[in-house]
């Protein structure tokens, strides 16, 4: 059965269109795709990302139990900071990719893909099996989640009514770290990670106030320029940034080198599942890379990738008439020997072989 967030009511009013995303009936745009691209490229968009999956891990080993559940070294995070991970399989696949934060010396936050919960929550509670003084809760049905993005998002959320007691302040709070604050008296966590190559924060709120602080982060927003934003924009804007969606870019098929995720696995650490199948590595996998292409016709996820001779040597994974750059771009994995950038290869859109040359990630870097 689709599942609604709180803010369903809300993106009703507002006259979104909705699509079913990992089990969720989702907003995927309010108005104009290109819209919401641009107003966060250019001052700021509000997503929910109430979907997304929250599990409270506690305890005396807490650190030591995420180090062996997830491929990088959680433990040398110090309270206060955020980590991206991933969760292998037992073959080194990708089961999930998840943002892990850092609340006290024996409380961390992990988030994952909405699609994957039940996937996660397993995984989880398996490998802590093994671990006796660790806990591990799934808070997904409590908790709703918010995200501010753009260049306008500090001011905006530094204009919010209701929110108060950021500490550090969000001047102060560094990429990949959090605040704690409160709303209207309420608990809030204020998250500085993002999923669209723009600066911005994710506000983490029980289900209870969902409504109300949309509500303030709009009406704070609007002289900003901000304005609400779907799954749509959400896509175009990470696939520019060159970050990678799991199910697309990642699956327990795909290992992280293969996906440009080598830097994120800790190999030198003494066991963590998925190691042992890591250290055989295929020479001959297939690999993640960024393709552009001139005209307006965009490859598409499963279109093929052809070699200068016509030959399949990979399959698109993500792609879009990019909003920012105005020209087409993808991610594919293709053979390593097509790999490099400069590369020219070729995209067959619908039988038509568009030319497209292999160029590095990401597509888009915003000014800092």
């Amino acid at each position: 059965m689709t599942r609604s967030t709180p803010l369903h009511d809300r993106h009703t009013a507002l006259g979104a269109s909705f699509t079913d995303f990992g089990g969720w009936s989702m907003p995927v745009r309010y108005t104009s795709d290109l819209a919401e691209h641009h107003a966060v490229r250019t001052a700021a968009g509000l997503f929910d990302i109430s979907h997304m999956a929250e599990f409270d891990v506690t305890g005396p080993s807490a650190a030591t139990f995420l180090d062996v559940a997830l491929a990088g070294r959680l433990s040398s995070m110090k309270v206060g900071r955020a980590k991206y991970s991933l969760l292998l399989t037992e073959t080194g696949g990708v089961l999930d990719d998840v943002i892990v934060y850092r609340l006290a010396d024996e409380h961390f936050l992990l988030i994952s893909n909405a699609g994957n919960r039940d996937l996660v929550a397993t995984a989880l509670a398996e490998r802590a099996a093994a671990f006796t003084d660790v806990t591990v809760v799934d808070r997904t049905d409590e908790l709703s989640l918010l995200a501010v993005q753009g260049p306008s998002a500090r001011a905006v959320l530094e204009a919010t009514a209701g929110i108060s007691a950021v500490e550090p302040a969000l001047a102060d709070l560094g990429y990949y770290a959090w605040s704690a604050a409160s709303f209207d008296g309420v608990e809030l966590m204020i998250l500085r990670t993002g999923y669209t190559g723009e600066d911005g924060f994710e506000l983490l709120v029980p289900n209870a106030q969902a409504s109300a602080l949309w509500d303030a982060v709009l009406a704070a927003g609007e002289p900003h320029g901000l304005v609400p934003a779907g799954l749509a924009a959400r896509d175009t804007l990470r696939l520019e940034a060159g970050m990678p969606l799991h199910g697309h870019e990642l699956s327990v098929d795909i290992r992280p080198a293969q996906a440009g995720m080598g830097r994120v696995v800790a190999a030198d650490k003494e066991s963590f599942v998925g190691k042992d199948a890591l250290a055989t590595a295929d020479a001959e996998a297939p690999v993640l890379v960024g393709l552009v292409a001139e005209g307006r016709r965009a490859g598409r996820a499963g279109y093929a990738v052809l070699d200068a001779e016509g030959t399949t040597i990979g399959e698109v994974t993500s792609g879009a008439l990019s909003p920012t750059l105005g020209h087409p771009i993808a991610m594919a994995f293709v053979a390593p020997a097509s790999a490099a950038v400069g590369t020219d290869l070729f995209i067959d859109v619908r039988g038509t072989r568009i030319p497209a040359t292999v160029t590095a990630l990401p597509f888009y870097r915003r000014n800092a």
